[in-house]
């Protein structure tokens, strides 16, 4: 069994206009609901490495994670370019690329794709949109990540910052 752990970065800042969508940063909410996310999930997680997208706001929500998960911030963490992408085909392929030491992956991207992505390997999930800061873990019957999305996974736990008490 193979453990994918999905991270929608935090709330973008739309707020400048003509900067590039790359280079967008996070805004108010984006900044506070990022630290209260990792916060969270370090109740539930052990530290692990994370392969984030290269743009700015997906960079910036792994250092809020850390910041509310002081634990995640000695962690090996990656910049992936191809993470930088809103198709859930191309977030497939990038999964299908890992090599099989990997038992569990925890990528911080982009949506539509990564919604996209949750609803094709856990088709029971129908899920509409996995909003900003929104988390997934999903179990998947595969011992090869070359083989994700050959049969339907499991969802493991869900965490919304809507779900997380007031400043906590």
């Amino acid at each position: 069994m193979k453990i994918l752990h999905i991270l929608r970065h935090a709330k973008s800042d739309w707020g400048e206009p003509g900067l590039a969508d790359h280079d967008r940063p996070l805004n108010v909410r984006g900044l506070r609901d990022a630290p209260r996310m990792g916060a969270a999930l370090q109740r539930q997680l052990a530290p692990m490495g994370i392969h984030a997208s290269t743009a700015r706001r997906a960079q910036m929500t792994l250092q809020g994670l850390c910041a509310g998960w002081p634990g995640l911030a000695a962690a090996s963490h990656r910049s992936e370019p191809d993470l930088y992408t809103f198709s859930a085909t191309d977030l497939l392929a990038w999964l299908r690329a890992r090599p099989d030491d990997e038992e569990q992956l925890f990528l911080i991207g982009h949506n539509p794709g990564l919604t996209d992505l949750a609803n094709q390997l856990l088709p029971a999930l129908r899920l509409g949109n996995l909003p900003t800061a929104g988390y997934l873990r999903m179990q998947l019957p595969v011992q090869h990540w070359a083989s994700v999305g050959d049969a339907a996974g499991t969802l493991q736990q869900q965490l919304f910052p809507r779900d997380l008490p007031p400043g906590g």
